[in-house]
C-alpha cells in the first residue's frame, strides 16, 4: 500500500498531461455549447484511455504500463473531485467513462480501488436513474473479468440506495443484467481470474442494498421488492454453489450471508424444498404477463433446493436461515404429496451439469433421508396423482444421469437406492407407466437393462403377493384379468417388443444393445413361465396370436442376427470380436430357451 501511495505523487507523465489536456478541451467545448465538437473530444478521451488500459492488460509484467494506467486513472479521479468541475461536463463524462474506467480495474488492485472511487463520484454527482442505466449498459458488455465487473456492481448497489421513487421497477430492470453477467463469469471464468470470491461479495452487497431499500418501503411495493430480493438471492445461491465450492471457507461464508435474507422475506426451508415459496415469489414479481422475465433467473429453483441442502450440510447456514431441518424432514416423511414436490425440486440439483458431485451426493443423502422405510405413503384419494407424475419422471431421469455418470461407485450405488425409493413411493397404478417412459426415453443399453430388471422385480413381487393372499379377487373374475393394473397386463409385451423389435424396424443393434436385449429376453421368459405355471394369461403372452408374433417377429429374426454375428466373430482373435462373442453368449443362451418355450406352447 505504501508503494501505491508513493505512486500517487509521482511527477505528471506525458500521458497524464495529455489526459489533462483532453479533459480541459472537453470542459471548454461543453461549457461553450459546441455539442458536436464536445462529443468528438469525449470520444478522443475514451479512445486514449482504452489505449492505455489495453497496453497495461496486454503485458502484465510491464511495470511502466501499469504505472501509466494508475496515473491517468488518478488524474480522472482528481478532475471529478475538483470543486471547479462543471456539472454539465461531469454529466457528459458519466455517459461513457464508467465503462472505460471499469476496464482499468483489471490492471491492479490499486486501479480497482481508484475505479471504485471514480464510479462512486459519478453516483454522488449525477442523477441516480441515469447512472442506473449507464452502469447496466456498461455491465452488459462482454468483458468476462471479475475485476471489470466489480466496480460496476458496487456502483449499482449504491445507486439502488439513491433512487427516490419507483424502486421495484428500477431494481427489476437491473437484476437481469446483474445475474446474467454473474452467470457468464462464474460459468466461464478467465484463466487466472482469482477475484471470483470478491465478485460474489459485491453481489451479496447488492442484496444488502435491496434489503435496505425494502426496510424503507411499505405495502405492495415492499412485498414486490422483497419477492424480487428472494429470486435474486436464490439465483446467486446457485451460482455461488457452482463457482465457489472449491473455496470452502469463502463459499460457506457467502452461503450463510445469503441465507440470512430468508427470515426477513418470510421464506422457509419447507417452502423452498417444495417449491411453494419459489412459485409465490415468482408470481408476485412477474404478475400475469411477464413470464419471460424468469428466463434470466433460470437457476432460482436450483438455488432453492441448494439452500436447503447447504442448511443440511452446515448447522451455521440453517441457523442463519432460522430453520430446523429436523422438523422439515419429518414433515416431508409424513406427507407423500409434499415429498413428491421436494423430489421434483431436488431434480434441479441432480441435473445441474456444472454442480460439484459432492453437492449432488449431499442431495442424494437428503433424498434417502426423506424416503426412508418409515415414510408415510398415505394420500388423499381425491388428489390428482397424474399432476405430480411429470415432476417425478423428470426427477427419476435426473437421478438416472447421476447413476450413469457419477465418478465413484459409492455415489452411483446411493443414487440407485434413491432411484428405487422414489419409484416405490409412486402409486402402483402409475409406476409401470413411469418405468416404461424411462425405458423408451433412454439411449443407454445398460440403463435400459437395469430398468427392465426393475420391471421384472415388480412383477415378481406382485405375483408373490397375489399367491400369498390367495388372489381372491382374481379368482372371482375367473382369472381373466389382473386385479392390479401394474405390470401384469399387455403393456409388458409392448415393452419387450420395444427392445426386441425396435420402432425403427428390424432386430435390435448388436452387440451394442446386448444388455437391453438380454434383459428383455429374460423378462419375456419370466412372464411366459409364470403365466404357464399359474395357469393365467393376464398379459396375453399365451394367446396363439401373441406366441406366433413373438416367434416370427422377435425371436427368429434375433436368432438369425445373433448366429450370424457369432459365426463372423467366433474365430477372430481381435479384442472387439472377443468382446462381441462374450456379450452375445448369454443372449444366445436365453434366446434359445425362449424359442423352445414358445415352440412348446405352439404345438
Amino acid at each position: 500500500m505504501s508503494e501505491d501511495s508513493a505512486d500517487d505523487h509521482r511527477p505528471s507523465s506525458p500521458l497524464v498531461l495529455r489526459v489533462r489536456q483532453i479533459l480541459n478541451s472537453c470542459s471548454k467545448l461543453i461549457e461553450g455549447g459546441d455539442s458536436h465538437q464536445s462529443e468528438n473530444s469525449v470520444s478522443e478521451l475514451v479512445n486514449f484511455l482504452e489505449t492505455i488500459s489495453d497496453a497495461a492488460l496486454s503485458d502484465p509484467d510491464n511495470v511502466d504500463a501499469h504505472n501509466d494506467a494508475l496515473d491517468v486513472l488518478l488524474e480522472i479521479h482528481g478532475y471529478l473531485c475538483s470543486p471547479s468541475s462543471d456539472q454539465e461536463v461531469i454529466d457528459a463524462l458519466s455517459l461513457v467513462l464508467p465503462k472505460t474506467v471499469a476496464k482499468f480495474a483489471c490492471v491492479s488492485d490499486r486501479c480497482l480501488e481508484i475505479a471504485d472511487s471514480v464510479i462512486d463520484r459519478f453516483i454522488a454527482m449525477c442523477n441516480p436513474r441515469d447512472m442506473l442505466s449507464i452502469l447496466c449498459e456498461a455491465l452488459s458488455k462482454t468483458i468476462k473479468a471479475s475485476a471489470y465487473v466489480a466496480p460496476l456492481l458496487s456502483g449499482l448497489s449504491k445507486v439502488f440506495l439513491s433512487i427516490q421513487r419507483r424502486h421495484f421497477e428500477q431494481v427489476k430492470v437491473a437484476v437481469p443484467v446483474i445475474v446474467s453477467v454473474l452467470k457468464v463469469i462464474s460459468s466461464e471464468p478467465e484463466d487466472g481470474d482469482t477475484e471470483i470470491d470478491g465478485l460474489f461479495d459485491r453481489a451479496v452487497g447488492i442484496a444488502n442494498s435491496i434489503h435496505e431499500v425494502c426496510t424503507k418501503l411499505e405495502g405492495i411495493v415492499n412485498e414486490k421488492l422483497r419477492a424480487l430480493l428472494v429470486l435474486y438471492v436464490l439465483q446467486i445461491m446457485a451460482l455461488v454453489s457452482v463457482s465457489m465450492f472449491c473455496k470452502r471457507s469463502s463459499c460457506h461464508q457467502l452461503v450463510s450471508r445469503l441465507s440470512c435474507f430468508y427470515p426477513y422475506c418470510s421464506i422457509s426451508y419447507f417452502g423452498l424444498i417444495t417449491g411453494s415459496d419459489v412459485d409465490k415469489m415468482t408470481n408476485i414479481v412477474t404478475g400475469e404477463n411477464e413470464d419471460n422475465y424468469m428466463s434470466c433467473l433460470s437457476y432460482v429453483k436450483h438455488g432453492a433446493s441448494l439452500s436447503v441442502i447447504w442448511g443440511n450440510i452446515l448447522d451455521g447456514v440453517a441457523q442463519a436461515a432460522n430453520e430446523d431441518l429436523t422438523a422439515v424432514k419429518d414433515e416431508l416423511r409424513s406427507n407423500q404429496t409434499e415429498r413428491w414436490q421436494a423430489v421434483g425440486m431436488l431434480k434441479h440439483i441432480y441435473s445441474f451439469v456444472n454442480l460439484p458431485w459432492e453437492l449432488k451426493k449431499h442431495a442424494i443423502d437428503f433424498l434417502l433421508c426423506i424416503t426412508d422405510e418409515n415414510i408415510s405413503q398415505k394420500c388423499d384419494e381425491h388428489i390428482d396423482f397424474s399432476s405430480y407424475m411429470p415432476g417425478l419422471f423428470a426427477a427419476l431421469q435426473a437421478i438416472k444421469m447421476v447413476i450413469m455418470y457419477a465418478p465413484d461407485t459409492v455415489l452411483r450405488k446411493l443414487s440407485f437406492d434413491a432411484f428405487k425409493r422414489v419409484l416405490a413411493d409412486i402409486p402402483t397404478s402409475q409406476r409401470f407407466d413411469i418405468l416404461k417412459a424411462l425405458i423408451t426415453n433412454s439411449d443407454s443399453s445398460s440403463m435400459i437393462a437395469i430398468l427392465i430388471d426393475l420391471v421384472k422385480g415388480e412383477m415378481y413381487m406382485e405375483n408373490r403377493k397375489r399367491i400369498s393372499t390367495g388372489n381372491n379377487e382374481a379368482q372371482q373374475t375367473g382369472n381373466k384379468e389382473c386385479p392390479n393394473p401394474f405390470c401384469w397386463n399387455a403393456s409388458v409385451l409392448e415393452l419387450v417388443e420395444f427392445i426386441l423389435r425396435p420402432p425403427q424396424g428390424g432386430p435390435p443393434s448388436l452387440p451394442e444393445h446386448g444388455d437391453a436385449v438380454l434383459s428383455a429376453l429374460n423378462l419375456y421368459r419370466f412372464v411366459l413361465i409364470t403365466e404357464s405355471t399359474g395357469k393365467t394369461n393376464h398379459t396375453g403372452v399365451l394367446s396363439k396370436e401373441n406366441l406366433q408374433k413373438a416367434y416370427n417377429e422377435w425371436l427368429l429374426p434375433l436368432r438369425t442376427l445373433v448366429t450370424g454375428i457369432m459365426a463372423e466373430n467366433g474365430n477372430d482373435c481381435d479384442q472387439l470380436a472377443f468382446d462381441a462373442v462374450c456379450t452375445l453368449n448369454p443372449v444366445e443362451l436365453v434366446l434359445y430357451r425362449c424359442i423352445e418355450l414358445v415352440e412348446e406352447k405352439l404345438k
